[in-house]
């Protein structure tokens, strides 16, 4: 059985939800394993996370023809031209496969507008949050999906998006990157760390409304640390349009002189902002939409979220993460808000080990080992 993992994104924050699985499928001897990636920087990304168990795995690069390439360069900051583009021009290495394993749901236009049959698709989420694209009819059309846990699960049931028989809860891949070591030292002093993770999406993202006052207020400061670090495709384009939102914004950059201050850090998408580095060493979290909330509370700490469309969202379960800190409707109320946190570090833990109880399932086997056995046994190529 050939079983394909798919990279094909702009930046490398999808890699490590799949990435872990290829290193336990590659253990079922009826299993060939193909990772076909659409840039040197996916594969060496793969590579580094496979370690030994890259070499029992056959790599594809997925080209596309100089007319589209040349497109891309004109469109790249606007759409994501390229990805489509390669799925359309290798159509045939992907009908060479009996099971296609993606991060995303881009890929099932191979089946749907370029006509292909075959193979099966398996859709792994890059993330558990909340935010209503996660939850959409496009689902619908996956063969297996496989989830974090019984929250996702729950929501997805009932709005049909899967059914009893096609999904399974397997724990999340990412998780199973990340080792025992001491989170890493992010400043040279002792202040409380900020992490500030604004989204990209341009109607709950606060970045567009409410960054430049964010980081103006913490440069006139110094009881404060500051890691700006973005979800990765807020840099990735200047322009920034949501379908689904019928919003679209403009994206400016860090201004230079915050860039050289001591207590902040700027990062618009290094390895660190997808590693969990930061929701690792950081004391504090800002944010609005990001689902890297549900990686930070592995380790309850202090939450704060910016409301900045005055959303009503007690009631909402596209905001349902907001109940895990405090939400604040504006950059005023963050000095008291910061010292409330620092404060009562305590505050909001029981709920944030309740959510991460059912947003992740965790068990004594690994998630990816999971997730490839649920692979397997779902489409054979087993022992």
């Amino acid at each position: 059985m050939k079983v394909g993992f798919l990279f094909n994104h702009d930046a490398l924050h999808q890699i490590r939800h799949t990435a872990p699985v290829i290193a336990e499928i590659v253990r079922y001897p009826k299993v060939e394993a193909v990772v076909l990636t659409s840039s040197l920087t996916q594969e060496r990304e793969v590579r580094a996370l496979l370690g030994v168990a890259a070499e029992q795995v056959r790599f594809v690069s997925l080209n596309i023809g100089k007319t589209a390439a040349a497109l891309d360069r004109a469109l790249r900051f606007i759409a994501p031209f390229r990805r489509i583009a390669t799925l359309r021009e290798n159509l045939a290495e992907f009908a060479a496969l009996d099971v296609l394993v993606v991060p995303e749901t881009t890929s099932l236009l191979l089946r749907d507008r370029f006509g292909l049959d075959h193979p099966k698709f398996v859709w792994i989420p890059h993330g558990a949050g909340d935010r209503s694209v996660g939850f959409r009819e496009v689902m619908r059309g996956f063969d297996l999906v496989l989830l974090s846990g019984a929250k996702v699960r729950d929501r997805m049931l009932a709005n049909s998006l899967i059914t009893p028989e096609n999904h399974v809860i397997v724990g999340y891949p990412k998780f199973d990157t990340i080792d025992d070591a001491p989170p890493t030292r992010l400043f040279d002093n002792d202040r409380p760390v900020v992490l500030y993770n604004p989204h990209f999406d341009p109607l709950l993202s606060s970045w567009y409304t409410m960054g430049a006052d964010v980081l103006r207020w913490f440069a006139g400061q110094s009881d404060f640390n500051l890691v700006v670090a973005p979800h990765v495709m807020l840099a990735q384009r200047r322009v920034h349009a949501s379908v689904e939102h019928r919003v679209v914004r403009w994206r400016r950059d860090v201004a230079a002189r915050y860039r050289r201050l001591p207590n902040i850090h700027v990062d618009m998408g290094s390895d660190a902002s997808v590693d969990m580095t930061y929701t690792r060493a950081a004391d504090i979290y800002l944010g609005d939409a990001s689902s890297q909330i549900y990686e930070w509370i592995a380790r309850p700490r202090p939450a704060l979220f910016l409301n900045t469309t005055g959303a009503a969202w007690e009631h909402s379960a596209d905001f349902a993460h907001w109940h895990l800190g405090e939400v604040i409707d504006g950059v005023e109320a963050l000095p008291v808000a910061l010292a409330r946190a620092a404060r009562e570090p305590e505050r909001f833990r029981a709920a944030q080990e309740a959510a991460f109880a059912t947003t992740f399932s965790v068990t004594d086997q690994s998630a990816s080992a999971r997730a490839a056995k649920a692979i397997v046994e779902r489409f054979g190529g087993g022992a």
